[in-house]
């Protein structure tokens, strides 16, 4: 487990510089277009600031995002006391508990680390989940704490925001900006914004999606670890195998938070989710259930 930690750490460093040279790419590739250069270092510059306030604001933009509500308890206190006894069990620092009205049952965990972290389930969970599942999938989203998978997945979820608003802006610029300004650039380099634009966000989601489907497996193996309960973890996973739906208020960047894909079900979204399949992870679990 101290291994996966120090991998994690590790990882944050090489995935900071793959997006940050996905973003110096489709800039580089606008200022030759533009024939600027000085577009490549503000590019970079304001991805980097805005990478960062992702990072350290994660709580908050997640909470915000899905709009929950932070609960104690008195307001709440089955879920916080499920989530109190797993800190107390695992030794982390206890974080803040965040309740969202939505019949979708889910949850998630983000922040930076596990002084500043964040878990957050939805009413659909608590309503179909009995004590022991309600505490396998906390203690699923509190090894995402202590496994620093919250700091990879954070850092993944602001650049792969910048990198959408970035293929955004390029592509507003090509096919609207071009009308006034048909005596710049090439067709060649205005070619390779739009090929830029397109791919680099799939490139992007793709790394995230690479990310997030091992730490998944992880998590659910953590959670058994924690609970010394395999089978709460294994239904948990197949009522959510059951009850599997889609929330209310989605984004595709936040989807890898999540215990199960929040995303409506599709092509492209199956394709590309962050998640593995419910059936595989359930699996996985039955096939070590003596080894834990």
């Amino acid at each position: 487990m101290y291994k996966q930690i120090a991998q994690n750490k590790r990882r944050t460093v090489v995935i900071i510089i793959a997006f940050v040279l996905m973003i110096a790419v489709i800039a580089a590739i606008f200022a030759y277009v533009y024939r600027d250069p000085w577009i490549t270092v503000w590019t970079v510059v304001v991805a980097v600031i805005y990478a960062l306030i992702q990072y350290f604001a994660a709580g908050s933009i997640a909470t915000m995002m899905t709009g929950a509500e932070e609960v104690d308890k008195k307001t709440c206190p089955r879920l916080y006391k499920a989530v109190e006894n797993l800190s107390i069990t695992t030794g982390l620092p206890m974080p803040r508990v965040y309740l969202i009205k939505d019949p979708a049952p889910n949850a998630f965990a983000t922040g930076r680390d596990p002084k500043h972290a964040v878990v957050a389930a939805t009413t659909g969970l608590l309503d179909i989940m009995n004590d022991k599942e309600l505490t396998a999938v906390m203690a699923h989203e509190m090894s995402h704490v202590k496994n620093y998978d919250i700091r990879v997945s954070m850092i993944v979820f602001g650049l792969t925001c910048v990198i959408g608003l970035i293929a955004d802006i390029a592509l507003r610029m090509v096919f609207y900006g071009n009308r006034r300004r048909n005596d710049e650039g090439s067709p060649v380099g205005y070619f390779l914004v739009v090929i830029a634009a397109i791919l680099l966000p799939i490139l992007a989601a793709l790394a995230q999606m690479a990310v997030s489907r091992q730490r998944e497996y992880l998590a659910d193996a953590s959670a058994v670890n924690i609970t010394r309960y395999p089978e709460g973890m294994i239904d948990a996973l197949k009522k959510l195998q059951t009850h599997s739906a889609p929330m209310q208020n989605q984004n595709t960047a936040a989807a890898s938070m999540y215990i199960n894909n929040p995303l409506r079900k599709g092509f492209f979204n199956e394709m590309l989710s962050t998640h593995p399949p419910l059936e595989k992870r359930i699996e996985r679990l039955e096939n070590g259930k003596k080894t834990f």
